[in-house]
């Protein structure tokens, strides 16, 4: 008998939304090393989205659309540790979780999350105030968290005269840094500013982009970013445009001194490599051109002139430019617009050259090329790397991808070796010379077969190495915490 169940998928360009699609039969999880096995960490979650170790066998683990952090001990919850009323409409959420580096001692933890204006739990695209994403410090006391104070507040929402109201690209992943600082990755948010690499905004110099001002990066448009921060919120003054922020003074200036990189379009991955420090993060993109990134300070990632390498600016534009029929995955079709009427992909320029001039560079700010991409999208997000050897010599601290779609592989494990200095991937497929997969089409996984890591993990939005050494991925559209170990065959 044929039924349909409600699945939080992420939309085109790896968007959180909901739909009702038909039910598949659902496959468990499997790696594709024989040494290895998955079994279920935890279980009965509400669309689990990230996680945090508080002890062996003992997680904090966020449900996007309940609001609740749960306290899961040995594989069961336990208990419900917070309860926060928030707008879970399209991406937005309980999305990020972060322990300070000495949360043995204070118990602080760190929450990114979408505030309901109504007070109460909400999916009404509307019912959030402007700067309702915001990072809040949290004392964790051994049974409950209490509010602290708040860290950061960030645009949640795309309110622009013609078009309808959005709630996607919220981004929400947070990290601590070996430095000690705190990293937030935020997404445009529909934003078409100086931080998107459109110097006069969308429409040209003295034609206002909204009602919401810009295209200087104020709060309304202090987006696609990832931010440094102090453990209570301010610029550290090692920041990359510390001083330049401080030349220009006000909102816009206090702003651009939180800023670590810029020029991002969407992301659900942020992780810090083990052994270099260096800062990775995954980029999503509309049809083409996924990204893995590896982030240092002063980074200018390029969106929306450049997704994927800039001598591969054709192809990003034919692709965005193209109706192309659906092959016979109804799901891999691409779709023409980049999501937005402000700036269509007609504008995307016609030469690398061309793309590169267009770049908004605060001072000392780079463009950098992705370390990999995929030609067409693949919908990554959550990343992590592998902190131990418990799976064996040849996973040691190297990186994870989760899937935020189900259409590759049933929700994809993608696994990747860095090559000796830690700045690039390494790559034993010759088509891979390049660092692009050229696949078919969306989702489909055309010379990336040798990255493959596992199956059916469903959406994995958080990837983390557990005390014991294992790997563990969160699954939000199967509503459990999924473990990696290695087995006895």
């Amino acid at each position: 008998m044929t039924r349909t169940f409600r699945l939080l998928a992420l939309a085109v360009g790896a968007a959180l939304a909901t739909a009702f699609i038909p039910a598949r039969a659902h496959a468990a999880p499997s790696v594709v090393d024989p040494n290895l096995a998955v079994r279920t960490a935890a279980s009965g979650l509400d669309q689990p989205i990230s996680m945090a170790f508080i002890g062996q066998n003992d997680m904090l683990v966020l449900e996007k659309a309940t609001g609740k952090v749960q306290r899961v001990v040995n594989g069961v919850v336990q208990s419900t540790v917070l309860d926060l009323p928030v707008n879970s409409a399209s991406e937005r959420g309980l999305l990020g979780i972060a322990l300070h580096p000495q949360f043995l001692i204070g118990g602080r933890v760190y929450l990114f999350w979408s505030e309901s204006s109504t007070g109460e739990d909400s999916v009404e695209l509307a019912e959030v105030p402007l700067l309702g994403n915001r990072v809040d410090r949290f004392v964790w006391d051994g049974s409950t968290l209490t509010f602290e104070r708040n860290i950061l507040r960030l645009r949640s929402f795309q309110a622009d005269e013609g078009q309808p109201l959005r709630g996607n690209h919220d981004g929400g992943v947070l990290r601590f840094g070996p430095d000690g600082k705190l990293y937030v990755i935020d997404g445009d948010t529909g934003r078409r500013g100086q931080l998107q690499n459109l110097v006069n905004g969308p429409f040209g110099p003295g034609i206002p982009d909204d009602q919401f001002g810009g295209p200087e990066p104020d709060n309304a448009h202090l987006t696609g970013v990832i931010l440094r921060l102090n453990d209570d919120g301010t610029a550290p003054s090692s920041n990359p445009f510390f001083a330049a922020g401080e030349a220009l003074g006000g909102e816009v200036g206090a702003n651009v001194q939180k800023i670590f990189a810029y020029g991002l379009r969407n992301s659900f991955g942020m992780a810090f490599d083990p052994v270099s420090g260096d800062l990775w993060e995954q980029e999503n993109g509309d049809d083409s051109f996924t990204e893995l990134n590896r982030a240092e300070p002063g980074f200018n990632s390029g969106w929306v002139q450049i997704m994927g390498p800039p001598e591969r600016i054709a192809q990003f534009k034919t692709i965005e430019t193209t109706v192309t029929p659906s092959p016979p995955d109804p799901f891999a079709a691409t779709y023409f617009g980049l999501q937005q009427i402000r700036w269509l992909p007609t504008n995307i320029a016609d030469s690398p050259e061309e793309a590169l001039s267009r770049l908004f560079m605060l001072p000392g700010a780079h463009y950098s090329a992705p370390e990999f991409s995929w030609k067409f999208e693949v919908a990554p997000a959550g990343i992590g790397f592998l902190e131990s050897g418990a799976l064996g010599p040849q996973y040691k601290n190297d990186l994870f991808v989760g899937a935020a779609r189900v259409f590759l592989e049933g929700g994809h494990l993608f696994h990747f070796n860095l090559a000796g200095n830690r700045r690039k991937v390494a790559v034993d497929d010759p088509r891979l010379e390049d660092r692009v997969a050229d696949n078919l089409h969306k989702w489909e996984i055309t010379e990336s077969e040798s990255v493959l890591f596992g199956r059916n993990f469903g959406i994995g939005t958080d990837v983390l190495t557990g005390p014991n050494g294992n790997l563990f991925v969160v699954s939000l559209s199967d509503g459990v915490v999924y473990e990696v170990f290695r087995s006895n065959n």
